[in-house]
């Protein structure tokens, strides 16, 4: 399933408090989560860590004004730029934040730490140098939308012949939950104020894909028994999860994407 990655929440947060909809505060409340806390290290005019407070602050003044996401998989750089030392540092957390307005990324790195029973993640986001150029492979918003619908309904076909979708209460029951919170509206709270509508509905659905892909996974093979139909299974599901996971990039970039739209 497609988690909320870290990038995801530093970006959209970042995005709302650089907008000016959100306190300093709440942002970075918001980032960082059930984490104990984040630094920042590698910021230009820091010798040393810096809290996020300070860092959101001293990336303004270097001249960001919004930040994008990058989620690369092996063969896939989605998102990102180069150059191929911020590409390998990305690749390998599998997710990355790039900076609009400076040639600045930044890559999280996790650690976990405490006694046993009282083990917490304590995050270390990596400033590192960028080339300043279009993002690899990110669809506009409404491109990821229509392309997660068809993914979403030829996979559907393709799996219910293999016997291979989810099935049984508890998949069942997960896949319910996530159809009534986004019928309840509430697919807005994976967003930070700012973003448009349908940035969270898209989002909301790249989620609720990722969740059939995982169950689809869980069930292993499925129905299908020859070696065609099991290559035909997992060639499915890596181009939907593939699609997922560009339709999540573009929700989290639509606020870049919708500022340089009235730039045009």
């Amino acid at each position: 399933m497609l988690s909320e990655p870290r990038s995801g929440r530093l970006a959209a947060w970042g995005n709302a408090l650089l907008s000016g909809h959100v306190s300093p505060d709440h942002t970075v409340l918001a980032i960082v989560g059930d984490d104990a806390v984040h630094r920042v290290e590698g910021l230009p005019g820091e010798s040393g860590p810096v809290g996020l407070t300070l860092a959101l602050g001293r990336l303004r003044t270097l001249g960001v004004s919004a930040l994008r996401v990058a989620l690369p998989a092996p063969g896939h750089p989605l998102g990102l730029s180069g150059p191929p030392e911020f590409n390998a540092r990305a690749l390998e957390a599998e997710e990355a934040v790039i900076c609009h307005g400076a040639a600045l990324g930044l890559v999280p790195q996790a650690y976990e730490v405490g006694p046993e029973g009282d083990v917490h993640a304590e995050v270390v986001w990596h400033v590192l140098p960028v080339r300043e150029a279009p993002p690899v492979d990110v669809p506009s918003l409404g491109e990821a939308e229509r392309e997660l619908a068809e993914a979403l309904r030829e996979a559907t076909q393709v799996l219910s012949r293999l016997d291979v979708a989810g099935s049984g209460p508890v998949a069942q029951a997960a896949i319910d939950a996530y159809r009534a919170r986004a019928e309840g509206g509430r697919g807005q709270e994976l967003l930070a104020p700012g973003y448009p509508p349908r940035a969270a509905r898209v989002l909301e659905l790249a989620r609720r894909v990722g969740l059939l892909v995982s169950l689809a996974y869980e069930k292993r093979h499925g129905g299908a028994v020859s070696a065609s139909e099991i290559g035909a299974r997992g060639d499915v599901l890596r181009v939907v999860e593939r699609t997922a996971r560009r339709a999540q990039v573009a929700a989290y970039n639509s606020v870049v994407e919708e500022r340089e739209k009235g730039v045009r």
